[in-house]
């Protein structure tokens, strides 16, 4: 993909996230890769709404600009969209968002149950938490070690099954094959985590779908 058109995709994704709720206060950030030009992200200190495509900067592996920015910044928690990128070679963006519901998992440290076929058709199983993080991860380098125990989490799970996951006492992580499947993906997340926690408020013993359901709904199979 040619970065002018990357550059496009993410602006767009960031201002589309934010108009539903899933950047309160300005916090949150989508960054799409060219795995042969770098990563878009977008720059500290400018408002989401104000964004513009030529003001998105393009880093390298490192977290260096390369490309846009003049004495602009990249966003920090951009460290674990590129440890993501660099674990999961089959992603070509990463969302992190602070939704309402979701983030309320995530404070409870609490997977999303999978109770119903909205999620299921994005995700196959529950959406799981992350452990929180010990005090020499946070001293070290709080947004890589954000990034390192979403893959730890991830050690006996798919990241193409499973494209998005709550770290504990943050926020929400989604992620897709491009910058248009992350962004639905990150409605997605949304999307379940309101709708189970209205389904436990209904119904605490509410139970998880069944494997044959899952099978059944995920990707789209069920339509």
């Amino acid at each position: 993909m040619m970065l002018k058109e990357l550059r496009r995709d993410v602006c767009e994704a960031i201002q589309e996230l934010e108009k539903n709720g899933l950047f309160p206060l300005g916090m949150g950030s989508v960054s799409g890769i060219d795995r042969g030009g770098g990563v878009v992200v977008a720059p500290a200190g400018i408002p989401s709404s104000c964004l513009t495509p030529d003001e998105m900067l393009v880093i390298d592996f490192s977290g260096q600009v390369v490309e846009g920015g003049g004495s602009l910044k990249p966003l920090p928690e951009v460290a674990a969209h590129l440890f993501l990128y660099h674990e999961f070679p089959e992603i070509g963006a990463v969302a992190s968002s602070f939704g309402s519901y979701s983030t309320r998992f995530a404070q409870a440290e609490r997977a999303i149950p999978c109770l119903g076929i909205v999620q299921a058709r994005y995700f196959k199983g529950e959406i799981p938490v992350t452990r929180t993080l010990r005090k020499p991860e946070v001293e070290r380098n709080y947004d890589r070690s954000v990034g390192e125990v979403i893959v730890e989490r991830f050690s006996r799970l798919s990241a193409r099954t499973i494209p998005g996951v709550l770290v504990a006492h943050h926020g929400a992580f989604a992620w897709g094959a491009n910058v248009a499947e992350t962004v639905l993906n990150s409605l997605a997340l949304e999307q379940s985590a309101e709708l189970a926690f209205g389904t436990l408020q209904l119904f605490p013993k509410a139970e998880a779908l069944s494997g044959m359901l899952l099978d059944k709904y995920f990707g789209g199979s069920g339509k």
